[in-house]
């Protein structure tokens, strides 16, 4: 959830107004016609303008001192290290000067991974004993924006009671800075990916001699972004010579859309099909959400990424699976195949990991094509979705296409309508539950009601000020209708509000 500019504070009416749950990972409450979004997981924002009202230098510091500090302060004042990590976008490199100065001015030492991505950040953060972590990222959104995303000592994104916190500082300016003789130091590593990709190419599941003998093509697009240099490392380590490579120069301009949706990915599909390739691989910018592309040149889904990572690793490992609200129910269907158990929960990778930690899921992931495999780590990564995928493609001796008749047929239509003003959610969410009474209707995050052949998800953007509204069938029409009966719904709410 998204709070305003004015950081959020308990004695807001929000507090008394909305439910506790929605106080999550990210805050949900935006100033209408601000592009800067203060979350307790980070920041995220356009570059230049205003001071706390777009990302300027000056909200990049403060809000880098008040994590800076909120992690020495749990940690007693030891001497404390960060590991620090940017995607390829144009601002990254502004912005990461900003946050090392920052935190070596609080007296942390910092390793700079540089271009990096935000699984590698989180591997390292735990491989080295790191107290803690800054991705510089804005994941999906255009080259414009930029964030920062916030991680524990287990490389795992901030809890909402600790992300709370740190807003709190951060509203305050409780942050000190160190004299000259305890400043931090920096030191550079640029070894964080390969060491990534070893730490992925030892996992038992993943084997580099099968996918060599399987001489695959494949095309990559990294929309010019930290992809473009972990991707084709990682085919490269497997064995794979074959590479098309679409946008994978680290320059951060975007040749499309960067989030990797079926309506952003017409060029590699057309490459693909020209090419004769095997498949196609997307990645967002920071490489934690993966997408496909079938040999037909089809997209494969977004959706069915973690399906079939799920299904190849639930036939080694018998066991439970997680994935959030909004995601397909594919998944629950394959983990029952195999005897496993199906949890969900709300939307965000910490709500995610919270629930994997606790039925000890074996893989999960949230439908954005985001895959969790613990084994390796929590954290959503594209890099081990890319080598479990290749090596069950391998072994199967299998084209995407045939594997994907494999899985029920479902179909997603994702819709999204301009939230305005946040004070219209506890109404609005009342008036949907109300007038779908008859049906199952869930509250953990927003509402979704479900139906025999389907269900429909109504809740907050955890990145943008909207209501994203997903509903799933077993056919688009029906997947369409049942989206679009909340979507009139709702603006006819939102209108006379």
């Amino acid at each position: 959830m998204i709070i305003p500019v004015a950081y959020l504070r308990k004695s807001s009416p929000l507090f008394t107004v909305l439910p506790r749950r929605f106080f999550s990972l990210h805050l949900l409450h935006i100033l209408h016609m601000m592009v800067l979004i203060k979350s307790i997981s980070g920041i995220r924002g356009t570059i230049g303008g205003n001071s706390g009202e777009n990302l300027t230098p000056l909200d990049v510091v403060k809000f880098t001192a008040a994590f800076g500090s909120f992690v020495k302060n749990r940690f007693n004042n030891k001497k404390i290290q960060f590991v620090v990590g940017r995607d390829a976008r144009i601002s990254g490199e502004m912005v990461e000067q900003l946050v090392v100065s920052t935190l070596t001015g609080l007296g942390i030492d910092v390793i700079n991974t540089g271009l990096s991505t935000t699984p590698t950040v989180e591997m390292t953060v735990i491989e080295t004993g790191a107290q803690g972590g800054i991705i510089i990222t804005a994941s999906h959104n255009p080259k414009e924006w930029n964030a920062l995303k916030l991680l524990n000592e287990k490389g795992e994104f901030i809890s909402a009671e600790e992300g709370l916190q740190v807003l709190d500082m951060a509203d305050n300016e409780d942050f000190d800075f160190v004299p000259v003789t305890e400043l931090g130091h920096v030191r550079t590593d640029n070894t964080s990916i390969d060491r990534h990709i070893d730490k992925i190419l030892a996992l038992d599941l993943v084997d580099r001699e099968t996918v060599a003998k399987a001489r695959l093509k494949v095309v990559v697009d990294a929309v010019n972004s930290t992809g473009g240099i972990a991707i084709p490392k990682l085919l490269k380590a497997l064995g794979v010579d074959n590479v098309i490579e679409l946008y994978c120069e680290p320059t951060g301009e975007f040749p499309h859309n960067p989030e990797p949706l079926p309506e952003h990915l017409t060029e590699i599909s057309r490459v693909v099909r020209e090419e004769k390739a095997s498949l196609g691989i997307v990645v967002d910018p920071d490489v934690d959400r993966l997408a496909l592309v079938m040999e037909n040149g089809d997209v494969f889904g977004e959706e069915y990424t973690l399906v079939a990572a799920a299904d190849y690793i639930l036939q080694y490992k018998k066991g439970n699976t997680v994935s959030n609200l909004s995601s397909s129910r594919a998944l629950r269907d394959v983990t029952e195949r195999f005897g496993g158990s199906y949890s969900a929960s709300a939307v965000g990778e910490v709500h995610v990991v919270e629930k994997m930690k606790e039925v000890d899921a074996v893989i999960g992931g949230e439908g954005n094509g985001g895959v969790i495999y613990p084994q390796l780590h929590y954290g959503r990564d594209a890099l081990v979705g890319v080598a479990l995928l290749l090596t069950y493609l391998a072994k199967k001796q299998v084209k995407l296409s045939g594997l994907k008749q494999n899985y029920p047929i479902y179909v997603i239509s994702k819709n999204k309508i301009e939230l305005k003003d946040s004070d219209q959610l506890p109404r609005l969410f009342d008036e949907i539950k109300k007038h779908y009474a008859a049906f199952p209707v869930s509250t953990v995050d927003g509402v979704k009601i479900d139906f025999e052949d389907g269900w429909v998800h109504l809740r907050p953007s955890n990145t943008e000020p909207i209501i994203r509204i997903y509903a799933e069938s077993t056919d688009k029409e029906k997947a369409d209708t049942y989206a679009q009966k909340v979507i009139d719904l709702a603006n006819r709410f939102l209108q006379d509000f």
